[in-house]
Parts: structure tokens; C-alpha cells; sequence
């Protein structure tokens, strides 16, 4: 990956719905050219998919917490019972005091109990730790340049 495909993908991450040629115009290349990068960072992985960002409060989701949620055994193999819960927005295997860090919005905080103890009910579940954010200051995207090694040319 070169500074052009990183620029393609930022100026991505900012608005997805902009144009080949506007894109093109924005890194110095053709609209063809900009195109089939896009295409083959598409076929590499990095671009997972094309999606849109939405306001969670707008859609009933104005309770945002992170849960540590403890164990009994290994948790690795539950991926599908975290899943299941559809307000879990992600969840980890992590190391440390706790198996699994999950993000969860809810309407109220009535649901986020409800979804606490539907975690309980997942099997090895030993306790969770919930942590209601108040504000957000601001969530960002994956940079680019997090795989850029001190900006050296490849």
C-alpha cells in the first residue's frame, strides 16, 4: 500500500458516495486510475465494505456502554452468542481482569439491563461490568497511516 492508495482511503472514510473522478482529482489520478485502485483495495481487504454512518441517538440508540463481562472458561468460542444480541455494536476477546470488552447502545438504561442480563444468560458468563458513557468527544476511523512505518516510501 502507497501514499496514493492511503489518501484514496482517507478521502473515502470522509465521504464514500464522492465520485471516481472527483476522487481521482483529489490524489492526482484519473478517474479510471482512481477506480481500479479502488477496486483492488476492495480485493485486498482493505475496504471491507461501503456503508453509511448514523446518528445512534436518531435511531434510538442514545445509551452508549462498555461492558467487561468475566468468565468462567475461555470465551473465544462465543462469538455467535454475543452476536446474537443485536445491540451489541462489537466485542473482543481481550487479556486482562475481564474475557470479553463488548460495546452496547440501547434506548434506555431499562434496555441496557435487559441486556445485561441476557449476557448473564450466555454460557461461562461469570459477571459483567458495565460502564455508561456520558459524552462522547469524538469517535474516529481506522487511519491509513496507522500501517505507514514513519511515513517511509515502500
Amino acid at each position: 500500500m502507497d501514499h496514493i492508495d492511503r489518501a484514496l482511503l482517507t478521502h473515502l472514510q470522509r465521504d464514500a458516495t464522492q465520485s471516481y473522478a472527483a476522487l481521482g482529482q483529489a490524489v492526482g489520478l484519473s478517474a479510471g486510475a482512481a477506480h481500479e485502485r479502488v477496486r483492488k483495495l476492495r480485493e485486498r481487504g482493505a475496504i471491507r465494505r461501503t456503508t453509511v454512518e448514523v446518528d445512534p441517538a436518531a435511531v434510538g440508540g442514545a445509551v452508549l456502554a462498555y461492558v467487561m463481562v468475566d468468565s468462567v472458561a475461555w470465551m473465544g468460542d462465543s462469538a455467535q452468542d454475543f452476536a446474537a444480541l443485536p445491540e451489541i455494536l462489537e466485542a473482543h476477546v481481550i487479556a486482562g481482569s475481564a474475557s470479553v470488552l463488548v460495546k452496547v447502545r440501547t434506548a434506555t438504561t431499562e434496555q441496557l439491563q435487559d441486556v445485561l442480563r441476557r449476557i448473564y444468560a450466555i454460557d461461562g458468563v461469570s459477571g459483567t461490568q458495565a460502564t455508561v458513557v456520558l459524552e462522547t468527544f469524538f469517535e474516529r476511523p481506522v487511519s491509513p497511516e496507522l500501517g505507514d512505518p514513519a511515513g517511509l516510501p515502500e
